[in-house]
């Protein structure tokens, strides 16, 4: 950016005095700004984040196997980057498609820059796999190489193979008579060059592996109480005699597939649920987007699999180290918890048990808030079972994006309607990864009589929203439950997350036109409080950005906060932009993806953006106004929502923005949660206008705060009730005395 173009939002006079320029002045700035000096690219944003994740496997304050976690989640999202992220761009690029992203970069500017980095990530990965493996080692946890095993060990090891692995296995030659086989997503399969002894003919094998066999198995405990694994690929090594009896191994190595697992659904299709299974099935066919080998394979045996599964050159990583990183996961063992962390517990809302365990009466006295993990997850259960049980609820309705294998939500509205309740329950099928369980469910909702609908072919329905209608006094009453996470019990202990329990009536108003819309079509008309994608979303938010720019542009303070797993919609981030030309201070947690440049001279010098990345996964969203009185404020406008400020969700997906108006709510949302996560200066990291991230660390004069254990040791505020009072253990952020 040019030097005499830093001070655009305003000018000096010949007095001396500052001028500010027109609001249409700067907002047509920041429009015409080219995308290359206002956005970051999407893809890199993330492979950034997947590094700050892949950071924590060194982080010396997380105990070993923590770390070791890291790493198999660092290396588990990188392999779903390039099933879904990089296939697309492949395709792009195949196709010689003319199209952009907004920062201004061809498909294959992007590709080319995505493997450059995703390489540095993943040289990365086998450096750090090479210092916890020794670390392992020191702590009685050791993969065995194959001169390290005893005999006894030797013949253990001999039998699990003979009863667990060989017969799963099926040596596939490779000639004219058997060509080569198809090799599934994620595929690990070792290639073998081989000598015939009685003729010296030569031959080529594969031996696929099935996805069920474990990677890492162990051995059993030795008197020492020392963990000893075994890794599959060595295993087999020691028994190829018996695999292939009467040949002699020249070479061999092990490589692994990743396919396109992106799925394309036809707008025209008439049964939805047919479609998506046939594309699930297409889903193990996909073409091959990344050939991990390892690099001490021979030459010859390595272009072999390359020619044969039709991979180009820039597919192809040679891995000197470890194939599939994400399977160390199998090495966290259960025998010293002093490796992993304290187990947690989450609490159970007092409020709750104020009312002797009727969830409905509680929410009737008064709107509360859960936050999960540290709140437990099984009050949602709660609110659903006790409504499949009460013989004044008349309806249930619910969306279901992911509720895992083991739903007692699932079970609850089964219940529901075996009891002659009306259910209805909006089943997600483009939950990407989860579309085979969602149409199981599915299955099982219909055989018990609930009404299933799923959704719409065009959009997702992302929204997380529950409703419970009894029948009280003669009237009919609607209790809610919005959740910026989904229906899923496992993610519900490790995710972040806020679940909303309110009665109000406008509110219920609101979600039953929503629930109308999902059934049957009908648009929302007269929405009184609820904000719905993909209707008003974005323009609703650009409208309160804009109010906090006219706040700050009459003399009164302007600001705005936004916690998000994702910011990349160039609409919002202009909006932004401007708002920080005009003197709102924007403070911005962004977990994962963020396209916005932060700290720009002239443009964004006004905007911070932090990401937090720790035990527990950040997943809620959160935005909050400052409404003329800055931000902490009691009269800010605070929203909690579904939905990530992405074009995806404000255009193709249905979403929700749910306001807080409970005094106590509000301040714990804003006070306590917002404030946490501003506050953060243990497991937080700030990031610069280039995309980097540097983390952040406490000052001088200042104490380490993490907000993962400020929350696990302070109980929140709406879910205390009568004991909110008594309660020692909450440490109050804010002070709004200071404002009163």
């Amino acid at each position: 950016m040019a030097d005499g173009d830093q001070m655009v939002g305003q000018t000096k006079a010949a007095d001396g005095n500052v001028v500010t320029r027109p609001r249409e002045d700067i907002a047509a700035y920041v429009r015409d700004l080219p995308g290359s000096e206002k956005y970051l690219n999407r893809e890199l944003s993330w492979l950034q984040f997947n590094m700050r994740v892949l950071e924590e496997a060194e982080n010396p304050r997380h105990p070993l196997l923590e770390r070791l976690r890291f790493l198999s989640i660092s290396g588990n999202n990188l392999d779903e980057f390039y099933m879904v992220r990089v296939a697309g761009l492949r395709g792009q690029c195949d196709l010689k498609l003319d199209v952009f992203s907004d920062d201004q970069k061809s498909p294959f500017q992007q590709l080319q820059q995505v493997n450059d980095l995703a390489e540095t990530l993943m040289d990365k990965q086998q450096d750090v796999w090479a210092k916890l493996n020794a670390e392992l080692r020191n702590n009685n946890i050791t993969v065995l190489e194959l001169g390290e095993i005893s005999e006894d060990e030797r013949e253990w090891i001999e039998g699990y193979f003979l009863e667990n692995v060989f017969p799963v296995l099926t040596p596939i030659a490779v000639d004219p008579a058997h060509p080569f086989p198809f090799i599934p997503n994620l595929g690990f399969t070792m290639a073998l060059s081989l000598m015939r002894h009685r003729d010296n003919k030569e031959m080529v094998a594969l031996l696929p592996v099935p996805h069920h066999v474990q990677r890492f198995i162990r051995l059993p405990n030795d008197v020492t109480g020392e963990v000893r694994f075994i890794a599959l690929e060595r295993m087999l090594e020691l028994f190829l005699d018996q695999l292939f009896p009467g040949y002699r191994v020249d070479g061999c190595g092990v490589f692994r597939v990743i396919r396109d697992s992106d799925i394309e659904i036809e707008e025209e299709a008439e049964d939805l649920v047919r479609v998506f299974e046939s594309a699930l099935k297409r889903r193990r066919r996909g073409r091959v987007i990344r050939l991990k080998i390892e690099s001490s394979m021979p030459e010859p045996l390595r272009n072999l699999v390359i020619n044969r599964l039709d991979a180009d050159a820039e597919t192809v990583v040679l891995i000197d180290g470890i194939l599939g990183i994400e399977q160390t996961g199998e090495l966290i063992v259960d025998d010293f918890p002093d490796l992993k962390f304290v187990p947690y517990n989450p609490r159970y809302p007092e409020r709750v048990r104020d009312f002797g365990g009727d969830i409905f009466k509680a929410i009737a006295a008064k709107d509360f808030v859960v936050h999960h993990p540290y709140e437990s997850f099984e009050v949602v259960h709660h609110f659903l079972r006790q409504a499949a049980h009460d013989e004044d609820v008349v309806a249930i309705k619910q969306t279901l994006y992911r509720a895992g294998s083991q739903s007692q939500i699932i079970r609850a509205l089964i219940e529901a309607a075996e009891a002659g309740k009306s259910v209805t329950a909006v089943v997600e099928l483009k939950a990407r990864f989860d579309e085979e369980q969602n149409i199981k469910w599915a299955r099982d909702l219909e055989r018990a009589g609930v009404h299933v609908v799923f959704g719409f072919i065009d959009l997702k329905t992302h929204a997380k929203v529950s409703m419970v209608v009894r029948r009280e006094n003669g009237k009919l009453r609607s209790y809610m439950h919005f959740g910026t996470g989904n229906y899923h019990p496992v993610t519900a202990r490790i995710y972040t997350d806020l679940s909303f329990f309110t009665a109000d009536p406008a509110l219920a108003r609101d979600t039953n036109k929503m629930f109308n819309y999902l059934t049957g079509y009908v648009e929302p008309a007269g929405v009184e409080k609820l904000v719905l994608s993909p209707f008003m979303m974005r323009n609703y938010l650009m409208t309160m950005i804009d109010k906090e720019i006219e706040h700050a542009r009459n003399g009164r303070p302007g600001a705005v906060w936004v916690k998000l797993n994702s910011l990349l919609d160039a609409k919002i981030i202009d909006k932004l932009y401007e708002a920080s030309m005009n003197g709102v201070k924007v403070d911005l947690v962004i977990r994962g993806i963020c396209t916005l440049r932060p700290g720009i001279p002239g443009l964004s010098e006004n905007i911070r953006v932090r990401s937090i990345v720790g035990r527990f996964l950040e997943h809620a969203r959160i935005c909050c106004f400052g409404n003329g009185h800055g931000l902490p404020s009691r009269q800010a406008k605070v929203f909690i929502s579904s939905a990530d400020w992405m074009p995806r969700n404000f255009d193709r997906r249905v979403e929700t923005l749910v306001p807080i108006e409970n005094p106590t709510v509000h301040d714990q949302i804003m006070g306590q949660v917002m404030a946490a996560n501003l506050k953060d200066n243990g497991q937080s990291w700030s990031m610069g206008p280039d995309g980097d991230f540097a983390r952040n660390l406490p000052e001088a004069d200042k104490e380490e705060f993490i907000l993962h254990h400020y929350f696990m040791t302070n109980s929140s505020l709406s879910g205390r009730g009568k004991a909110l009072g008594e309660d020692k253990k909450i440490t109050p952020l804010i002070d709004y005395s200071i404002e009163e």
